[in-house]
């Protein structure tokens, strides 16, 4: 078929989304992920918040296990779930490299040297974004929980600083945020307390840097971060605000209205 103006068409974003949500531990990502509506599970690392029951797989402890769960949810007749959990991602990483091995038959993802290993993993990754893919055109939203790392990251426009990102090989890394629609950050307030009794340089001080003994005091407060910052990663396709405030109970409440097949957003100004 010849390609012409007349193959031009109005589209908008009406697929189910595919998420990432990532922070430090406790603050409620696998709750917040059970938000969503009608959500499985696969877990493949042992935890369940107290007072959460979900409905799962089962602790799933191979890359043929994780494939073959997601598999049976492709036939979206034979049951009433829209929304599939990947609890975390960065535990099922491993299951990547062991199959990497046994395809290769390595000792470890590092026997092939130079990082070849890690470049033969993308192939393994792409056959997992592929199936996400494939239950995304069925009807499922996906959401990947993810646990965080604070890693030194180089900015070439700048000095080197520490952020947080997402506890994955940077190539995994790479392919994950190309596939997702939005990748959220989840974390609470932090006030810097100076302490009495510390050394205290004046002048520093009073150019606004913050010298002698401090702690970090949490308000308590907790965000959905959707826009990226110099201090971690998020992203979102979606036109969030830059953070949406996050009540246990509420967190879905708060995103569905800019999520695919949704009422349209009202505006929201960040608390």
């Amino acid at each position: 078929m010849a390609i012409s103006l007349a193959n031009l068409e109005r589209r908008t974003a009406s697929k189910p989304p595919r998420l990432g949500i990532y922070g430090p531990p406790g603050l409620g990502k696998t709750t917040l992920a059970s938000e969503f509506p009608a959500p499985v599970f696969l877990q493949i690392e042992d935890g369940t918040p107290g007072g959460l029951e979900i409905v799962s797989f089962g602790e799933l402890t191979s890359f043929v296990d994780v494939m073959e769960a997601l598999s049976s949810l492709l036939d979206t007749a034979s049951h009433d779930f829209q929304t599939v959990v990947i609890d975390s991602l960065d535990k099922f990483e491993p299951l990547v490299w062991a199959q990497v091995c046994a395809d290769n038959k390595w000792g470890s993802i590092e026997s092939a040297g130079y990082g070849k290993g890690y470049v033969a993993a993308d192939g393994i990754w792409r056959e997992y974004f592929d199936l996400c893919k494939q239950l995304r055109n069925a009807g499922l939203t996906t959401v990947h929980i993810a646990h965080s790392a604070v890693d030194r990251f180089d900015d070439p426009q700048t000095a080197s600083y520490s952020r947080y990102d997402i506890r994955l090989h940077k190539r995994a890394l790479a392919l994950f945020q190309d596939e997702m629609d939005a990748i959220l950050f989840l974390n609470q307030d932090v006030t810097i307390k100076k302490q009495d009794g510390g050394f205290t340089d004046s002048k520093k001080e009073r150019a606004g840097i913050i010298t002698g003994i401090v702690k970090g005091v949490g308000g308590g407060t907790r965000w959905i971060y959707a826009e990226g910052r110099p201090s971690f990663v998020a992203k979102n396709r979606y036109g969030m605000p830059d953070r949406l405030q996050y009540r246990l109970g509420a967190g879905y409440a708060a995103l569905a209205p800019y999520l695919p097949g949704e009422a349209p957003a009202q505006q929201q100004a960040a608390e």
